[in-house]
């Protein structure tokens, strides 16, 4: 289990600054609710002097997701918008005194999305937004242009900070060659030689499934995973419900307590955790809300 800080726990409890600026000039969105983590940043600007007035932010992600989101904005406000700028992923895990390895993804996607703002709010393209990168990570939809920026940013060195810092190669691992790749190169430019170690550990352990199993086994298998997880959701007044899966897509429905809930998201993650040890395979488990229109009209 990952210790957090009591800065961590603050922020996560009580965050500063959560949902959206009323007066917003400037908006920055990063990740991708389909991949787990998704922030969006809103920002007032004064038009004059470009400092930040105030700042919002809207996080689906973990506990650390939603901490670190709430410390950007605390530090970024007052600043101009070339002061935020020089902010980086460390200051926002500084701030929070300290961040677990595994849970430093969640201060660079907040830089990701300051520049993402700030980048809107000068009406400028961001370049950064990884379109024109390699996929790497098709679990996690992470290119090479983000892994070579963070391994740059951060100096890092192994393919587990890597996972740490990018989620990278937290799901399948079968794009740790191509990680390792990306170390080789960017490490060379310093004059550094990558030594490869042993496998890095990944977020989840996947078992391998003794065989392919049919739909309706594969539903089974899920009731199975929240029946498990049902009991202490209930203990607290609340209880999930399975309402479609889609590929590896997997809808749930919060309800009683935990609709609504700030740490509903971090259910959220637990349960994905529990089917995927469960299933033996990577899914994703998103609210019901976020099914395509058209599945949830038929449903």
């Amino acid at each position: 289990m990952w210790e957090y800080s009591e800065k961590v726990q603050e922020h996560f409890f009580s965050p500063r600054n959560a949902g959206a600026v009323d007066e917003a000039n400037a908006v920055g969105d990063v990740g991708s609710l389909a991949c787990g983590d998704a922030l969006r940043l809103s920002l007032q600007v004064d038009p004059e002097t470009e400092v930040i007035l105030d700042a919002g932010f809207q996080t689906f992600g973990c506990g650390s997701a939603i901490a670190s989101s709430s410390a950007l904005t605390e530090i970024i406000k007052g600043k101009t918008l070339d002061e935020a700028l020089k902010v980086t992923n460390q200051d926002i895990a500084d701030y929070l005194d300290g961040l677990p390895p595994e849970k430093m993804h969640c201060s660079v996607m907040g830089r990701e999305a300051l520049q993402a703002a700030v980048a809107n709010y000068r009406g400028e393209e961001w370049k950064d937004d990884h379109e024109e990168g390699a996929l790497i990570c098709k679990c996690f939809a992470i290119d090479s242009v983000l892994i070579e920026e963070t391994i740059r940013n951060n100096k890092l060195t192994t393919v587990e900070d890597v996972v740490n810092f990018t989620k990278a190669g937290g799901g399948c691992s079968a794009c740790h060659e191509g990680v390792e790749e990306i170390l080789t190169r960017v490490m060379a430019e310093s004059g550094q030689t990558f030594q490869p170690s042993a496998p890095a550990p990944v977020a989840v352990a996947i078992p391998t499934p003794t065989a392919k199993m049919t739909s309706v086994q594969r539903i089974r298998k899920i009731e199975a995973a929240l029946d498990a997880i049902r009991p202490n959701l209930q203990r607290d007044h609340g209880d999930v419900e399975l309402i479609d899966v889609d590929g590896k897509n997997i809808y749930v429905k919060m309800t009683g307590a935990c609709a609504g809930c700030q740490m509903a998201a971090v259910t959220l993650e637990g349960i994905q955790e529990c089917i995927i040890n469960e299933l033996g395979e990577f899914v994703r488990v998103m609210p019901a809300e976020l099914m395509p229109r058209a599945e949830r009209a038929h449903g």
